[in-house]
């Protein structure tokens, strides 16, 4: 952790309570032991701690380190091969991707979500493969790597001990299967059969573990993965670990129209009523996506205190619908933003998600109510960090918090003049790229200078993931690849045969979607 002054002409401290950018104009920061102690003129922090370095300058715009709350893995699907479909016929072909080693794969996201302002990450692990010694092997390359680059992470990994290729028990499809093709998906669906509890122990080891090697950095989260992957009883196991450990907790839930079907289908009600009647709703739950939910759906969950997190570039790549934000902002409801696997640029730059809120939830009429730039600034920053784990630490710049912080090139944003009358969260916004970057802190620690990370060998990651990538694939991928190919007809027979994509209701933005 280091102690210095971090100078800048304005400061973007965060958000108000009303929803207005906090500004502080020709000030400096003054960072002890990774936290910031005082914001004040440049002059007299100067005078009272001559010694600290420092670092900006009258050209730059500070705004709070950004928080990625909903983030998978590094290599995208596309780099991979894998085609764009509904994520019903999408995530079963994630089986025919090449392994990265989980330290490479963690790094090179990494590499983006730092180098375009993201400071903190939820890093929603898909999947857990082999036993608990294999599960702290990757769980502790995952950490390692965000330590070894300098990024805060909340840590989860995903849970399922049911209906994993579809809305069906695996074991009837399993059964429909030629003996090759079962006896291979049998072992891809291992994980699914290890029992919850044991997931509790592991997740109880991992976070003591991680509490002791990095109390500032690390927070251990439980992610359940869908309300069709989980039975009731494994919900309230996972839901009554987390609550007793003071854990949060991020669940998918109503990503696709079929989702929220299915819900309706077999419990008679909403997703999310079936958790309220389970007792899951509460301020530490963060639905991820949300996009099907109903007005009765955000009643309550503004009323039980929970977050939801929107993760705008997949719903659209995915075509799996849009959140109705602007209805969950006026109810309360604190919205987070996530990347998920990539945006719209298959990457993790979380300035083009910002725009791409902005812009996607403005709606038609003259007079309604939008989610503004401040706003969806909050949404990136500490709403984030609260779902994260981090409330309170991160996500503010303001005495107290840790000295996460990006500065922006003012020259570079406002090439070639932007007018002194047009709000600057405005233009931070709307106009903040990532060359406009400068340097990136965490913890006060300059972990990104002149727009690249300077713990790490970019080139050399960089390169290694290339020529992994290039590889011709080994005869494991190969068969991985084939038994992919030979299953997806089989999913698509179900999906067809379940009945719930027969009929479908054309989204449009920001609709809040009703029984029916």
């Amino acid at each position: 952790m280091t102690d210095c002054l971090i100078q800048a002409g304005a400061i973007l401290c965060g958000t108000s309570p009303e929803g207005q950018a906090e500004l502080r104009h020709d000030m400096a920061i003054r960072v002890a032991a990774g936290q910031i102690a005082e914001i004040a003129p440049l002059d007299r922090l100067a005078a009272a701690n001559p010694d600290l370095p420092r670092h900006g300058g009258p050209g730059q715009i500070a705004i709070p380190g950004l928080v990625n709350a909903h983030h998978h893995f590094g290599v995208t699907p596309l780099m991979q091969g894998v085609p764009f479909a509904p994520l019903e016929l999408w995530l079963p072909q994630f089986r025919a991707m090449r392994p990265i080693p989980p330290r490479l794969d963690t790094l090179y996201s990494a590499i983006e979500m730092l180098e375009s302002g993201t400071t903190t990450v939820h890093h929603i692990h898909s999947g857990m493969a082999g036993g608990p010694e294999e599960w702290m092997t990757t769980s502790d390359a995952v950490l390692g790597a965000y330590g070894e680059i300098g990024m805060r992470a909340g840590y989860s990994f995903m849970m399922r001990d049911r209906n994993v290729m579809g809305y069906g028990p695996d074991a009837a499809l399993l059964d429909r299967l030629d003996p090759a093709l079962r006896g291979w998906l049998s072992t891809q669906l291992a994980a699914s059969r290890v029992p919850t509890a044991d997931y509790m122990t592991f997740f109880r080891d991992l976070r003591a573990r991680w509490q002791a090697r990095a109390p500032e950095k690390v927070r251990l989260n439980l992610a359940p993965a869908n309300l069709h992957w989980c039975s009731d009883d494994s919900l309230q196991m996972i839901f009554e670990t987390a609550r007793a450990a003071g854990a949060q907790l991020h669940m998918h839930l109503v990503e696709t129209e079929r989702q929220a079907a299915y819900a309706r289908r077999h419990y008679g009600c909403s997703a999310v009523e079936h958790l309220h009647r389970l007792g899951c709703l509460g301020p530490d739950l963060t639905l991820g996506h949300g996009n099907w939910t109903s007005a009765a759906d955000l009643d309550l969950l503004a009323e039980c205190g929970c977050s939801v997190c929107h993760n705008a570039s997949s719903g659209l790549r995915l075509g799996s619908g849009i959140a109705p934000v602007n209805a969950m902002v006026e109810r309360g409801i604190p919205v987070a933003l996530g990347i998920d696997q990539s945006n719209l640029l298959d990457d993790r730059d979380m300035s083009v998600e910002m725009k791409l809120v902005w812009a996607l939830h403005r709606e038609t009429g003259l007079f309604n109510r939008r989610i503004e730039a401040a706003e969806v600034l909050q949404a990136a920053t500490e709403h984030g960090a609260r779902t994260a784990g981090f409330g309170g630490q991160v996500g503010r710049l303001q005495p107290g918090y840790r000295a996460d912080v990006v500065l922006i090139d003012r020259a570079a944003l406002e090439r070639p003049l932007v007018d002194p009358a047009t709000p600057l969260v405005d233009t931070v916004l709307h106009r903040l790229v990532r060359g406009a970057i400068d340097k990136v802190f965490v913890d006060g620690e300059m972990v990104v200078d002149g727009g690249r990370v300077t713990r790490i060998d970019r080139a050399a990651v960089l390169d290694e993931l290339r020529d992994r990538l290039a590889m011709p694939p080994s005869p494991q991928e190969q068969r991985n690849r084939d038994m992919v190919a030979a299953l997806m007809p089989h999913l698509e027979a179900d999906l067809r045969a379940g009945g719930l994509g027969d009929s479908y209701r054309p989204y449009r933005y920001s609709r809040i979607a009703e029984p029916g």
